[in-house]
């Protein structure tokens, strides 16, 4: 079982996940992972600064993730800022990373991190 809060990070991860996936469309399997590695208010509430990290398998994938000059990259997080704002009603400012992690799928303690069960993939 997750936290409140837990589970909230976990639905910000996905929501960026599904625009990725959504965006790219057919070019990079379903191997990637997302996840938030800050997510800050400010004072007045009004704003929130999320940091988040788009995980793939193969420096290949990465490029095509970032897109030509960034522009992939962009759209994503165009995308999913956007279904953020409508998720909490307040303005969001996403950043967004693309690392790689080769075979990440293989390895349970990252799974976990990412919150999956290995057994459910």
């Amino acid at each position: 079982l997750y936290s409140s809060a837990a589970s909230d990070v976990y639905k910000r991860q996905e929501l960026i996940r599904e625009q990725a996936l959504r965006c790219l469309d057919e070019e990079i399997p379903h191997g990637i992972a997302v996840s938030i590695d800050q997510m800050k208010w400010r004072a007045d509430d009004s704003i929130v600064d999320i940091d988040a990290t788009i995980v793939c398998e193969r420096d290949s994938h990465k490029g095509i993730i970032i897109g030509k000059g960034g522009s992939m990259l962009k759209k994503i997080g165009s995308n999913a800022r956007y279904e953020m704002e409508r998720l909490l009603d307040t303005q969001v400012n996403l950043k967004l990373w693309v690392k790689v992690r080769k075979d990440w799928r293989d390895s349970e303690l990252m799974m976990k991190n990412f919150g999956y069960n290995k057994d459910d993939i």
